[in-house]
């Protein structure tokens, strides 16, 4: 892989979904949880009803790893070397021990259903662990994979499969499937290390030109196990496929003055689009953070107030909600981060920062610390 491309993979790697490794299991499991909440379409509880800030039981915390249901967040904390996930039922404030391990782990990532939960620690700078949970914390599957970075990307037409995408150093990768239910891991030959599932067994990729460096490429769609590929769109610079909809960031025009977000059903039919300004990189456009709620149509981003190079930006970040079934906008809140943001179940709240350590209710437009600083 030569050193321009090198360059396309680190661009992509700040702006694409990122998830991570898990490790040593320990003696003792924790017994099943009496406060895991399976009833995920239950009505929510009004927001005002949380009880903030966390209180951790013990170490130190991590970071929040996830939703898992409007009332529950999944947390870790590090004490010494070993790592602990809880679940946190924001109603009654209390953190019930989920699981345990001797290594730090790296990240959390809960299955589409919510009956998988993904961990990944790092046993050592070379390795990666991956454990799958049931919501009551037994190990499904544990597997190590020698990497020096490992990305995940859950197929949410079929939740036993996982694609992983293990980076080394340098940034060569290998393409593996993960099959939880068969607990066998097979190595695939496709041509980028970022992919998102289209379809039971279909995949799409932004097709990157190794020899002629480009801020944009074809969007391809491939049948897993089958050689041809197809284009569904030309000149993407990023994309997002969820259960029936897909969503592309390509330029609203040849002057590339503003960034084109559209949406599109199964059939390629446009169902909405909206364009806001865009702020340049050394090696490309700069895509704020962003997350959707197929089920509601509601579509949240960080919008630039203006259209310049993001070192020299200083304005701070407008936060929209848009809504691709009514075609309309809301603007939440102005002047804030470009940091991760991640909807609830019904999108009613969302999970913002760095470590999701705040929590904004978007119908009072109120941010609240999720842990005392």
């Amino acid at each position: 892989m030569n050193i321009k491309y090198m360059f396309q993979i680190m661009f992509l790697l700040i702006f694409v979904s990122l998830f991570s490794a898990c490790t040593h299991q320990q003696d003792a499991k924790p017994s099943p949880s009496k406060e895991i909440d399976k009833g995920h379409n239950k009505p929510s509880q009004p927001v005002e009803a949380w009880k903030l800030p966390i209180e951790i039981p013990k170490g130190e915390f991590y970071k929040i790893g996830s939703w898992f249901s409007d009332h529950q967040l999944l947390y870790i904390t590090n004490l010494e070397q070993s790592s602990s996930v809880y679940f946190y039922n924001l109603l009654t404030g209390k953190s019930e021990l989920l699981y345990k391990c001797e290594d730090p782990i790296v990240t959390l990532q809960v299955s589409p259903s919510k009956k998988n939960i993904l961990i990944q620690t790092s046993p050592s700078t070379y390795e990666g662990q991956v454990i799958i949970l049931s919501p009551e914390g037994s190990e499904r599957i544990k597997k190590s994979f020698p990497s020096y970075e490992l990305a995940f990307e859950w197929n949410p037409f079929n939740e036993s499969e996982i694609l992983i995408s293990s980076f080394n150093e340098d940034w060569t990768y290998q393409m593996l499937l993960l099959n939880i239910e068969q607990s066998k891991t097979t190595e695939l030959s496709i041509p980028q290390p970022f992919i998102k599932w289209i379809g039971k067994d279909e995949v799409a990729y932004l097709k990157w030109d190794e020899t002629s460096p480009s801020l944009f490429a074809p969007l391809m769609l491939k049948k897993m196990g089958v050689e041809s590929e197809e284009v569904l769109f030309n000149d993407v610079l990023q994309f997002s496929s969820y259960q029936n909809t897909l969503m592309t960031v390509t330029a609203e025009d040849e002057e590339q003055l503003q960034a084109s977000y559209r949406f599109y059903n199964k059939d390629k039919k446009q169902l909405f689009s909206f364009s806001i300004p865009h702020l340049t990189m050394f090696s490309g456009w700069l895509v704020p953070y962003h997350d959707f709620n197929e089920s509601k149509g509601k579509f949240i981003t960080f919008k630039p107030i203006k259209s310049v190079e993001s070192d020299a930006y200083t304005e701070g970040f407008e936060l929209v909600s848009y809504d691709i079934n009514k075609g309309d906008s809301d603007m939440i809140l102005q002047g804030q981060k470009n940091e991760p943001i991640l909807l609830s179940p019904t999108g009613e709240a969302a999970l913002y920062g760095n470590r999701f350590e705040k929590i904004i209710n978007l119908e009072t437009k109120e941010i609240s610390e999720l842990v005392e600083k």
